[in-house]
């Protein structure tokens, strides 16, 4: 390639990750007060959420912007340590022994990461802590319930992986089907990673409920009904002695 063709292809990368970035604060803002306002029995409809969206997603940039650097130092740590391996253990029986675990210490370390930054986000919508506090907050209410948590998201991805993998095989590289057979699962790849994507985030909200129960952090319907009307004004959160929630048992 070119540096023409390179420029061409960094741009549209950008343009990509852009779109995605602000497509996925969007929805999630969108979800996460559609949930809520289920759960505490308002009505919910299309223009509300519309009038919602914008008061949110600095908030959820924000939280988005912290993990982004904790992740980045958290691959910039794993690098390093795994190039410091390489070049004292060389390519022996040891050395393969420790990347092996090291490999298993990362993922488990990407997957609780990738697990508190999604309930970090609910919380950036629902309570008044965003960013860094949003994160410490996610990393508390998810103890005692990070097992269910794991398997969700486990389970989830591997279902997104599995349509990838499937869009590739049969659409990219699908040199038998034609061109209509190619739309058509296509379409209905992107339909099935949408409603897997929705499905993530209705379970990320279900989840910050039972975290909160489980820790006995229960939230009173009525204030949390209001909190949500505020969104329709000006944005007002919702304070820490607000958050008082009627028991169940999970």
């Amino acid at each position: 390639m070119n540096i023409v063709e390179w420029t061409v292809f960094l741009l549209f990368k950008a343009a990509y990750f852009t779109f995605l970035l602000v497509l996925s604060l969007l929805s999630t803002s969108a979800v996460v007060y559609t949930i809520a306002c289920v759960y505490t029995a308002r009505e919910v409809t299309f223009r509300k959420v519309l009038s919602v969206v914008p008061r949110v997603w600095r908030r959820l940039m924000v939280t988005f912007l912290c993990i982004f650097v904790a992740m980045f130092l958290y691959n910039t740590f794993a690098i390093a340590l795994l190039v410091a391996f390489i070049l004292m253990l060389g390519d022996t029986a040891i050395g393969a022994v420790v990347m092996v675990n090291l490999a298993i210490l990362y993922l488990v370390g990407l997957v609780y990461m990738s697990i508190v930054w999604q309930l970090a986000s609910v919380v950036s919508v629902l309570e008044e802590d965003y960013g860094i506090r949003a994160m410490a907050k996610s990393k508390n209410l998810i103890k005692g319930k990070t097992g269910i948590s794991v398997v969700a998201f486990v389970v989830l991805n591997f279902l997104e992986w599995v349509v990838l993998v499937l869009f590739k095989k049969f659409v990219v590289h699908g040199g038998m089907l034609r061109i209509p057979a190619k739309l058509g699962l296509g379409i209905l790849s992107l339909a099935v990673l949408s409603g897997l994507f929705l499905f993530g985030l209705t379970m990320q909200t279900v989840i910050y409920f039972v975290c909160k129960s489980y820790h006995h952090e229960n939230i009173d319907k009525s204030a949390l009904s209001d909190h949500l009307e505020v969104y329709l004004g000006e944005y007002v959160p919702l304070t820490a002695k607000d958050v008082q929630l009627e028991q169940y048992h999970v």
